[in-house]
């Protein structure tokens, strides 16, 4: 009954943990939604990951060992009663010892742990939030030939991250060593004062102290010790949440209740504001804006690079807050971003994002976006999956698709943020005449734009520079300057003249067949690329490539001698005493039946509470006709040199542990990035960044920590196993029969439990993936999702993925209290069997004192293999995290890195820069149909060669083939040398690109145009120079955001032109 209750007990704190986390989950993700501009900029993803991968999983445990915390003083009073009855006064030595090493000694570490937690996840939080870019600007990384500065900087990261870890490993090693010889210091000073106050010791003192110190020991030496640092970490991890949760929020502005008239017959009214993104800036964003705007009026935004329009429209969405000034919004909005932001989903749903569908209004909207011929060319039609971030579709495409979201809302303003920019001229007129100017006719539009070629249709004209604005109005009556302003675009103006046009290409029908609009269950569906799922127990192979990692074999075989000494230590310690023991009895007897022993000298032995005739013990392994008894200095000094042997051995075994834990963690953290960063872009282009992230913070995590504690549990219990079967067998050898029949049964009750465990793990893993993608992708949408009012939809999509990966924790959970209240069913039914066979079996040869061994050994060791049962079952779980790690050091690899000597080509190549395409054939995937089919080039040196095509037609991937990231057919040549013969390096570093995505890191600005640190400050300022920027940056040592949030998109393009200039 009582095992009954406790493994429902401890399911129910488990329960309870598991829902503090999802509950702590879950307000982070609301706060990520809520949190203002400034706050999701400073807030990098590595660290949201972090709180919902590691912090927020300190919780599971903490309520299952917390109760300790209060259970210890009582529980530890009544054993110290006990043990005083046992001992009388000598039981103070004992006592003391052991409240010395647990209460200060752990609320030292407890404070320690706390300090060391907090800094682990800062650095945790770096590595992933680097990790995060990396994978974002994976394709930049590759072309720019960055991959080892960035592996260094990685390893660097790790190495901090590591190096507190190995500290904190260190002191639990230490902590975890006490487990083993807390009960045998306590004992050993307990006899010492015992035997020194003049007492005999006895069979039955000795084994009853071993029993209730080693049920001390756990209350006190494992359980307390679990719950203050289950605490420690709670409480850092309560504290790290607590700041991400007091971020300052986003302020929603609501639309205008004012009463006066000239205010609600207008759409927006800006009069005297200015704003500015950092609370304890200077100089203002944007500076005495005044606009107002009638409803049905189409206004352009234009200036310059980084002048302020899109910060203009994120002052309307209220994501950048009023610091002065009045703000007049009347209606609904919807908001077409600068930069497209798409979630995994088929287009459809992209377009949709929880709209009810209306055929007749869907078909129209993706007509005047011109996305019906793409509906024809993609593979699904409108239901193809896009992926995270729309990889697989082309820069225009996104950019439509983006801008059909915005005007498939029906609202009463439209804030449409450069939408033209990505796609060709033709295009965007067909976008501005049928969609901007046509379908928006009724509707307040302002419009963010390069293309000065539409602003004579536009109602007026608002001319921004640094903040300002210079003019507004009709662009007649522009002022000269004003014009040359905007007299740089031009040249667009020139190239659509001059552009052949999109009606020579085959027509598009004006309906779509139904294939390609209704969601039909039946047909089959693109799925993303799901996470491989290894089925199976974990392979015994795996736990040699762990090791491996982390130690040489010599290493490995030292740890094996040190190992062996500690037990030999521990076990050596148990059997002195059992020797010990048995001696003095013998020689008491000895002296009884001679007639030496006066009865003053058994009343010296007053403590004991049975007859000395009752105990012998190893009766037959001492000969009954020696006389050589140890006296009890040397005994005692005997015993107390194996005392320090087991605590010497012991702490260091389990030193050098964590240290090939830590090394073996390391190693496979920085393995594993390698193999990705020599993946192929097909990799990064079908597998979810949260996918990838997981490997490196939650299963990293697990190894780092969760691993190395369940791994030396099982070895401490196992040894220690090992060391009380050897006693008792040795004692009475017939309980070898049912001990055997006891471990089969465990084995079994194990097995089946790990049949099902690893696979609940594995899937737990799995299904914490698209939660860490969805958080990422929510992170880079926030603007879009909040204008849409999408919130609630986003919420319900985080919290089914949150359902997913807690319905198989539950399980494993759920599976865990049966496996236990199967191995307590054994234990029950194996001690009570032992316990009535000393009955029936009982002769003139059976000791009391040796039965009494033999139960409180048993009683121990069951204890231990129920412990040790789920330890080795919780290691063999974790182990699948190694095996999640490894499963990523075995990717596809690209061509080789480097060129062979005999290929290399020559430091000054290319020096004339002519290129030649030949038959060649690209395609992403091996089941893809190709996209460059049977292309032939010839590019001559020193050609300035502009390539034009609709969106979609094949541009950028005539430059994935000029840098090999796809699978590649034909032949590309360079200046006389074929480039599928030299290395990727030598390739790639030789040709210099500005993206057509701009990617910027999360350093200083002289990182982000020297990587390197190769050039001189001077030429980096001549390259800002160049790209008109000198004056935007106040130093080299600027710092640069996550993804560049801090410039424009303009800005951040032109900083990508000046790292070309420069390397």
């Amino acid at each position: 009954m009582i095992s009954l209750l406790e493994q429902h007990a401890n399911m129910g704190l488990m329960e309870l943990g598991m829902r503090t986390r999802i509950a702590c989950s879950s307000l982070v993700y609301r706060k990520i939604l809520k949190l203002s501009r400034y706050s999701a900029n400073k807030t990098a993803g590595g660290q949201v990951i972090n709180l919902l991968s590691n912090d927020v999983a300190r919780f599971d445990p903490l309520f299952l060992y917390l109760h300790y915390i209060w259970i210890m003083p009582i529980q530890s009073a009544i054993i110290a009663y006990v043990i005083w009855y046992y001992v009388g006064i000598a039981s103070l030595a004992g006592i003391f010892l052991i409240t010395i090493q647990t209460i200060p000694v752990q609320g030292y570490l407890g404070k320690w742990i706390s300090k060391f937690r907090g800094k682990i996840a800062t650095r945790t939080d770096e590595r992933v939030r680097l990790m995060s870019e990396i994978i974002k600007g994976i394709q930049v990384i590759k072309m720019y030939t960055w991959e080892k500065p960035f592996q260094e900087l990685v390893s660097l990261a790790r190495k901090y991250e590591i190096d507190i870890l190995t500290t904190m490993s260190y002191l639990r090693g230490i902590n975890r060593a006490t487990y083993v010889y807390t009960e045998r210091t306590t004992l050993f000073f307990t006899i010492l004062a015992f035997v020194l106050s003049g007492n005999n010791i006895s069979a039955d003192v000795v084994f009853a102290m071993a029993q209730y110190f080693n049920r001390l020991q756990c209350i006190m030496a494992i359980f307390y010790p679990m719950g203050v640092s289950a605490l420690a970490e709670g409480i850092v991890s309560v504290r790290r949440l607590e700041k991400f949760l007091l971020m300052d929020e986003n302020i929603p502005l609501a639309i205008s209740s004012s009463s006066n008239n000239a205010e609600k017959n207008v759409a927006i009214k800006i009069k005297e504001v200015s704003a500015t993104w950092t609370t304890n800036s200077i100089s203002s964003t944007l500076h005495n804006i005044n606009i107002t705007i009638n409803p049905g009026e189409l206004y352009a935004l234009v200036g310059p690079v980084g002048s302020g329009k899109s910060s203009l429209l994120q002052l309307i969405l209220s994501e950048l807050q009023v610091s002065h000034g009045h703000l007049v919004v009347n209606g609904k909005i919807s908001y077409a971003s600068q930069e497209p932001w798409l979630f995994a989903g088929s287009v459809r749903n992209n377009i949709l994002f929880g709209q009810a569908y209306d055929e007749k209004r869907y078909r129209e909207v993706t007509r005047v976006c011109a996305l019906l011929k793409d509906f024809i060319q993609l593979p699904q039609g409108d239901k193809t999956l896009v992926g995270e971030q729309g990889a697989s579709l082309s820069g225009g495409q996104r950019a439509r698709i983006n801008l059909a979201r915005a005007i498939y809302r029906d609202v009463d303003i439209y804030l449409l943020d450069d939408p033209l920019s990505a796609v060709d001229t033709q295009v965007s007129k067909s976008l501005f005449e049928d969609c901007i100017k046509g379908y928006l006719s009724n509707k307040t539009r302002i419009l963010v734009t390069h293309q000065v070629q539409y602003l004579n249709d536009v109602d007026a004209v608002v001319m921004l520079n640094n903040g300002v604005i210079e003019n507004q109005g009709k662009l007649k009556d522009f002022n000269e300057e004003h014009l040359k302003l905007l007299s740089s675009n031009e040249t667009e103006e020139k190239i659509e003249n001059n552009q052949v046009k999109d009606s020579e290409l085959k027509p598009v029908p004006e309906v779509i067949t139904s294939s390609n609009y209704v969601n039909d269950d039946d047909e089959d569906q693109p799925q993303e690329t799901e996470e491989l799922i290894v089925k199976g127990g974990v392979s015994k192979s795996l736990y040699w490539q762990y090791f491996r990692a982390g130690a040489s074999i010599t290493l490995l075989f030292f740890f094996l001698f040190v190992t062996i000494l500690a037990q030999l230590g521990s076990s050596g310690t148990d059997w002195w005493l059992a020797f010990w023991t048995g001696q003095e009895e013998k020689r008491i007897r000895n002296e009884l039946n001679q007639g030496n022993l006066t009865s003053d000298k058994l009343s010296n032995n007053n403590s004991s509470r049975v007859s000395l005739n009752e105990t012998v013990i190893f009766n037959d392994t001492i000969s009954n006709s020696t006389n050589n008894y140890y006296n009890v200095d040397t005994a005692l000094w005997v015993y107390g040199v194996l005392v320090i042997t087991s605590v010497v051995m012991t702490t260091a075994r389990n030193i050098l542990f964590y240290k090939i834990c830590m090394n073996a963690s390391k190693n496979l953290h920085n393995t594993m990035f390698g193999s990705l960063l020599r993946a192929p872009m097909r990799f990064f282009n079908t597998h979810p960044s949260g996918q990838i992230l997981n490997r490196f913070s939650k299963d990293t995590g697990c190894v780092d920590e969760l691993l190395p504690m369940a791994m030396i549990d099982s070895i401490q219990i196992f040894l220690v196993m090992i060391g009380i079967l050897a006693q008792v067998i040795i004692v009475y050898w017939w309980t070898i029969v049912p001990i055997m029949i006891m471990g089969i049964l465990y084995w079994l009750i194990r097995n089946l439990y790990l049949a099902t465990a690893q696979d609940l793990k594995r899937l737990e893993g799995i299904t914490k993936s698209p939660v860490f993608s969805h958080v990422n992708s929510s992170l880079a949408g926030l603007a879009t999702i909040r204008s849409s009012g999408g919130q609630e939809i986003v919420r319900k999509e985080f919290d089914s993925h949150q359902d997913v990966h807690t319905g198989a924790y539950s399980l494993f959970i759920t599976t865990s209290t049966a496996f236990g209240l199967w191995l307590d069913t054994v234990t029950i039914s194996f001690v009570a069997f032992i316990t009535y066979s000393f009955i029936y079996l009982h002769n003139d040869n059976t000791f009391a004192g040796s039965i009494g061994l033999v139960i409180s050994q048993i009683l121990i060791l069951c204890g231990m293999m129920q412990y040790g049962m789920r330890q080795t079952a919780e290691m063999v779980a974790q182990m699948t995290s190694v095996e999640r790690i490894l499963q990523f050091t075995e990717l596809d690899k690209e061509g080789p890195f480097d060129s062979e000597p005999n290929q290399k080509p020559l430091s000054t190549w290319p020096d004339k820069g002519r290129i030649i395409f030949n038959h060649v054939y690209l395609k992403y995937s091996e089941t893809d149909e190709p996209v460059l089919k049977d292309l032939n080039l010839n590019i001559d040196g020193g050609y300035k060669v502009g390539i034009v095509g609709r969106t979609g037609a094949g541009k950028s991937s005539i430059i994935a083939a000029l840098f090999n990231l796809a699978k590649l057919d034909g032949d590309i040549i360079i200046d006389d040398i074929n480039t599928k013969k030299i290395g990727l390096h030598d390739l790639r570093s030789k040709i210099s690109i500005i993206p057509q995505e701009p990617m910027l890191f999360s350093a200083s600005l002289r990182d982000n145009l020297d990587p390197f640190h190769q050039y001189e400050d001077n030429v980096l300022w001549s390259a800002l120079e160049d790209v008109e920027l000198k004056v935007a940056v106040s130093s080299l040592d600027h710092q640069v955001t996550q993804g560049g949030t801090n410039f424009s998109a303009g800005q951040r393009q032109l900083l990508c032109l000046a790292r070309a200039i420069a390397v």
